[in-house]
């Protein structure tokens, strides 16, 4: 018997015609690929298809029997079309077929069988047109592979596409099976025997060709359980690596700068904020590299955690980057760190205070002067605190001590950009590393997505927050409602306060390059007849109408930093000439920024966005001591899965609870990014929100085996999964740890 190889190339099985179908649909071009492609869900043989479920445009494969079979002639062009109608027994769909008219007699009104196609209307009529299908074996005279794959109690369901059927993928399936020989047994034996797992090769033959419910579920078990433990392996040994690199211990946490500074608020620090520090001070004593995720709700004040740790590296010697995705997220966090450290961040210089530091900038548009004098004060360890973007990952911006990286919104950075940074670090040791993140996460996730990183949750909130109130405008069934949303910005703006107005265009040209800034949520189709508000159009409208003679200002990714930042700060200074009323902008300020004076946001076509981002977006106002208000303005139809995700954002500010119900929403692949990248993600069974109990047995089971054989050299088998696992994903999701 031969080996099954999961990395052979499936059209040495199937041949090109078929294999190159599957890899043009689904991205599968090798056997192991192809045999973790798993059915959605199974049809019992007995049962036929409840027809009134089925929905125009959904590609389905439903079980039914043939009624009648007709033959007439187009009334419009020469030719005839054969009209086969199916049944459920309750509900008819027509199968129809043009100019084929030899497929007459292979409809026998009583043959059942499964007939794959997308559904369709004509004159009222729902119909498959061309579909694809299979009959029932009648007897065992009949085609051998067709009794193949009906021979089971349950047939497998496949997720298929318009151009490849279920179907299809049942017999390609049915081909590559009868070719698995012995398959290499990826698990180790005392894992098998702990947790009741089926071995590899039975789970596989058992979840493409089931012959009961609880074979399915035994399958469906072992394979979960499969993915779980490969991924929570490759975290397991990602913790050893960062348990044994060295680094500087940063024991100076309560030095003259973290006292000078701690005095010089005008606030006290929340209980959380002092745990959450207490973390990161004893890990910054260590000798090993801190690899912590800081993880709080909106404005509980992640940031100046950030900046206390920050300080306390700079005070043993040391300097602190602080890495953010964009531009205007880097100079709000570069403004904001001067104006807490007032005169403390103009160490060295005249004027400055004795406890301080320098604080540097360092982006892609900077201008030549201005960043030849931020990196020489980098080598030359003036600058204690750097903020960049991207650039701080050059060749050019050289430290005297990098002792700690600290990364804002985590996600967008990989783990080769991160380690770039790290590499920056003298005397072959590593900085320590805090990543933050903006959203909250459930445990579920934090333990796979974020499994090789210690977690800190940054609880409650700084006194004296008013909050924000959100309610939901529905433009068409309440117009009255949109005319008192523009009526309450200028409320706000005569009171002296501030006005965000978000689209999710900019509006140069009105093409599909537009969206480049919003994280659109494209899942209801009654969100996307109408054209998307655009910063460019909404800001002409408002000037010359509901908002006429109030300052507007704009801001985008597409404008120059120099035109971003003097938006900003037109729009966050009191004192600014000319000053910005209103700023109409795309999520480009979704995290980070902080106007005490901003107090209304108006969130146009509110339904594009996700559960998370729009928590987010209303964190921009309600910063200070004045109440926030946020109006989510919507086309959705009541009742739509869009307005049910508008009323989740208003009926709570608990970020958390906002964070489950996203999750819950979401498709998986959206959970672990792989809708963004384009990349699938390698775990097909395992769902992250609800599987927990399986997530944390495979955990310990994989520490357990990392502890014992960290390079796992007893298990070659094992080895090869793993390369096989991430390689499948291109470590997409992994590099959000």
């Amino acid at each position: 018997m031969s080996v099954y190889d999961a990395s052979a190339p499936l059209d040495r099985v199937l041949g090109g015609k078929s294999a190159g179908a599957l890899n043009k649909a689904f991205g599968i071009t090798t056997v192991g690929e192809f045999t973790r492609h798993y059915p959605r869900r199974y049809v019992a043989r007995g049962e036929l298809t409840d027809m009134n479920t089925l929905v125009d445009g959904d590609a389905v494969t439903i079980l039914a029997e043939v009624v009648s079979v007709t033959t007439r002639p187009m009334q419009q062009r020469r030719g005839t079309i054969v009209e086969v109608v199916i049944s459920d027994g309750v509900a008819k769909l027509s199968l129809t077929f043009f100019n084929q008219r030899w497929r007459e007699g292979m409809f026998r009104p009583g043959r059942r069988g499964l007939f794959a196609g997308e559904v369709s209307s004509y004159r009222g009529k729902r119909q498959l047109a061309h579909p694809t299908f299979e009959f029932f074996p009648e007897d065992v005279e009949e085609d051998p592979d067709r009794i193949a794959m009906f021979a089971g109690a349950f047939i497998p369901v496949y997720p298929a596409t318009a151009s490849v059927s279920s179907l299809q993928i049942a017999r390609a399936m049915s081909v590559v099976l009868d070719t698995l020989g012995d398959i290499p047994e990826p698990l180790p034996a005392f894992v098998i025997a702990d947790h009741d797992l089926m071995d590899h090769r039975a789970a596989l033959l058992a979840i493409h060709r089931p012959v009961s419910e609880e074979e399915i579920e035994a399958a469906r078990l072992r394979l979960k359980f499969e993915e779980a433990f490969l991924l929570q392996t490759v975290l397991a040994q990602r913790r050893a690596e960062i348990a044994h690199l060295p680094a500087r211990a940063r024991v100076e946490h309560d030095g003259p700068l973290i006292r000078e500074f701690e005095a010089r608020l005008p606030f006290t620090l929340t209980p959380g904020q002092l745990a959450v520090g207490e973390d990161i001070a004893r890990d910054l004593a260590g000798d090993h590299p801190m690899h912590r995720l800081l993880q709080g709700d909106v404005g509980s004040g992640k940031t100046l955690v950030a900046l206390r740790a920050m300080l306390s590296v700079v005070d043993s010697g040391g300097q602190a980057a602080l890495l953010a995705p964009t531009e205007v997220l880097a100079a709000q966090h570069f403004r904001s760190i001067k104006n807490l450290l007032g005169e403390m961040a103009e160490g060295g210089m005249l004027g400055g205070h004795d406890q301080g530091t320098q604080v540097a900038l360092v982006t892609g548009s900077m201008k030549v002067a201005q960043r030849r004098k931020d990196l020489l004060k980098i080598i030359s360890g003036d600058a204690g605190i750097v903020v960049g973007t991207h650039a701080l990952l050059t060749d050019t911006v050289q430290f005297r001590d990098l002792g700690l990286v600290v990364v804002d919104e985590q996600h967008r950075f990989g783990v080769e950009q991160r380690a770039a940074l790290s590499a920056k670090a003298v005397d072959g040791t590593r900085p320590h590393v805090l990543v933050m993140t903006a959203t909250p996460i459930p445990r579920t996730v934090a333990m796979t997505v974020f499994g090789d990183l210690d977690i800190s949750t940054l609880e409650g909130l700084p006194e004296g927050r008013a909050g924000v109130t959100t309610h939901v405008v529905s433009m068409k069934e309440k117009p009255a409602h949109v005319d008192r949303a523009w009526e309450r910005v200028r409320e706000e703006v005569a009171a002296g306060h501030r006005a965000f107005i978000v689209c999710p265009r900019i509006g140069d040209d009105g093409t599909d390059e537009d969206l480049l800034e919003a994280d659109l949520e494209a899942v209801d189709d009654e969100s996307t007849k109408s054209p998307l508000a655009s910063v460019l159009e909404t800001a002409e409208y408002l000037a010359s109408g509901p908002l006429a003679g109030l300052r507007i200002g704009i801001l985008h990714g597409r404008m120059s930093s120099d035109e971003k930042d003097a938006a900003m700060g037109a729009f966050a200074s009191v004192d600014a000439d000319p000053g910005i009323d209103v700023l109409v902008s795309t999520t480009v300020i979704e995290v980070g920024v902080d106007v005490p004076m901003a107090t209304v946001m108006v969130v146009l076509d509110a339904d594009r966005f996700g559960i998370s981002q729009l928590h987010q977006l209303r964190g921009r106002v309600g910063r200070g001591n004045l109440p926030g208000l946020c109006l989510l303005m919507t086309n959705a139809p009541v009742g739509s899965p869009a307005r049910k995700r508008l009323n989740a954002v208003a009926s709570t500010t608990d970020g958390f609870e906002l964070a489950r119900l996203d999750l819950e929403q979401r498709r998986e692949g959206d959970v672990l990014g792989a809708s963004q990248s384009g990349h699938r993600t390698s775990l097909k069974l395992l769902q992250v929100v609800s599987d927990i109990g399986i997530i944390e047995l495979a955990r310990t089971a994989a520490t357990t085996l990392v502890e014992i054989n960290p390079t796992l050299s007893e298990y070659p088998h094992l080895i090869a999964a793993l390369a096989d696992f991430v390689a499948e994903d291109q470590a997409e999701f992994m590099e959000k740890a």
